[in-house]
């Protein structure tokens, strides 16, 4: 039992990179986690970590050893759950983030929390890299690559940008055939609100008119609506009003774009059944084409 108290000091350090933070998590001060791991690395004859002031960092060898380290509370955990939970019913609370316009992914939230209503979940919705681990998410919805390797991921679906406009804006304004074109037309833009850069369209012309910015997908697609002018916007966002004909897409034969949205996790926590369904039932009807049906 000594050395698995050793091996999970290791373990919330390595992910947590602070002995503090360990400390914390595991009910015992700092200097108890130092003297965990020290006694850890006399007993391997490696050291483990790289040591300063300000941080602490894995060696080649303590990157090694961690990777085992997770195997083995993985399985013990996944034995433990598996008599926990057997019979168990989904329950509790989910602390799960979205990004910004995850405000659009609502109505397959929603169909969830009737489909299990004893998960409830705590939603944080967010545009920033949010860390996983440190601030306590059991998952997290994001688009792009995964980088973090303390984490797994699943793939919910994938999504392009389209430019889109309302048929009353075309009839006003006309109808850009090239790029070019679209020097004589109001452009919506939106800006990350981390970076706060503007999101760059899918097309090969650099400089773009700026007649409006937010910095959520909603306005957008209000403005556009409106017939205030020519937004970019992904697919998943505006299906119904294309499907209705409220939006149109235009210079689709311009426009190359795919992007990818994953749903991570830490990969040292077990599939508890909350988590489970909400992986699988996302997997499943967030990307589908009707996800209010999906109850």
């Amino acid at each position: 039992m000594d050395s698995l108290g050793s091996l999970s000091a290791f373990v919330q350090a390595a992910d947590t990179r602070s002995f503090t933070a360990a400390g914390r998590k595991l009910g015992v001060s700092s200097s108890a986690i130092g003297k965990a791991i020290t006694r850890l690395e006399d007993k391997l004859g490696v050291r483990l970590f790289h040591r300063s002031t300000r941080a602490i960092t894995l060696t080649p060898e303590g990157a090694c050893f961690l990777e085992r380290c997770r195997r083995i509370f993985s399985e013990i955990e996944a034995a433990e759950q598996e008599l926990m939970h057997s019979q168990e019913a989904p329950r509790g609370t989910l602390r799960i983030s979205l990004p910004l316009a995850g405000m659009l992914m609502m109505p397959t939230l929603s169909a969830f929390m009737q489909h299990y209503p004893e998960i409830a979940l705590e939603i944080d919705f967010s545009d920033r890299l949010v860390e996983v681990i440190e601030e306590g998410f059991d998952a997290v919805i994001r688009a792009g690559e995964l980088s973090d390797s303390r984490l797994m991921s699943r793939v919910l679906g994938t999504f392009e940008l389209l430019l889109v406009a309302s048929p009353a804006y075309l009839a006003r304004q006309g109808l850009p055939a090239t790029p070019a074109d679209l020097q004589a037309h109001v452009c919506l833009h939106h800006r990350f609100a981390t970076s706060g850069k503007l999101e760059p369209w899918p097309l090969a012309q650099p400089e773009l008119p700026v007649s409006a910015v937010v910095n959520t997908i909603e306005p957008l697609i209000y403005m556009a609506e409106q017939g205030l002018g020519i937004a970019c916007l992904p697919d998943f966002s505006i299906r119904p009003q294309l499907a209705q004909g409220r939006l149109v897409q235009v210079l689709a034969a311009h426009t190359r774009h795919s992007g990818t949205f994953r749903l991570l996790w830490p990969s040292s926590r077990h599939l508890s059944p909350k988590l489970r369904v909400f992986v699988d039932y996302m997997s499943a009807h967030l990307f589908a084409r009707h996800p209010q049906d999906a109850a």
